[in-house]
């Protein structure tokens, strides 16, 4: 039986965003969005940003893979470190492509708006089939993981559901359909904006 103290033990850290500041550049003027933002995230915990709209929320969240463009996004200061594969990465100083194998694989994300996120032209198993195609070399039948995953969010009739367009479910469900394509690649840390 493991006490707490073991528990406590195990967890370790995943990310660490340590005085963060981030402006975006407006006619010349920097507005600053961030300011000295700091942060820890261990494996097994949840974190949960709290605040009035505007105040930040999605920019951090964001700015964890650098998806902000940049300009007009400026990180002024700080770190965000992500331990992986045993070593500590600032994302904040890699190149795109190191970046690249992060975001989706490392890190996924639930966008706030999944309409704008899912591609309209493919159907919803093509692109949850995507991540994992992308993230996950050992999946053999990934019709069959795309079936599992989308039955683990709870959409009814999942193998009839795959060669459905994102234009023919409604908005719940293409929100799970979001949570499932996050889920995919199995990420060490999922974002839920």
């Amino acid at each position: 039986m493991i006490n707490k103290e073991e528990k406590c033990d195990a967890r370790k850290q995943i990310l660490e965003i340590d005085d963060l500041s981030i402006s975006f550049s407006l006619n010349g003027n920097d507005l600053p969005a961030v300011s000295n933002l700091s942060l820890t995230l261990n494996t097994g915990e949840i974190l949960a940003l709290v605040g009035e709209s505007g105040c930040g929320k999605s920019v951090t969240c964001m700015s964890i893979t650098r998806l902000l463009p940049e300009p007009p996004a400026k990180y002024v200061s700080g770190k965000i470190n992500l331990y992986c594969d045993n070593r500590k990465v600032n994302t904040l100083e890699i190149p795109p492509k190191e970046l690249r194998k992060i975001r989706g694989n490392k890190i996924a994300y639930v966008f706030q708006e999944p309409s704008v996120s899912l591609n309209p032209v493919f159907t919803i198993g093509e692109q949850i089939a995507e991540s994992i195609e992308l993230h996950r070399k050992d999946v053999l039948n990934i019709e069959e993981c795309v079936i599992d995953l989308l039955k683990q969010v709870g959409i009814p009739e999942p193998k009839a559901r795959i060669k459905c367009y994102p234009h023919e479910m409604s908005g719940g469900m293409l929100q799970r359909v979001m949570i499932a394509m996050a889920l995919a690649s199995e990420p060490d840390i999922l974002i839920a904006d």
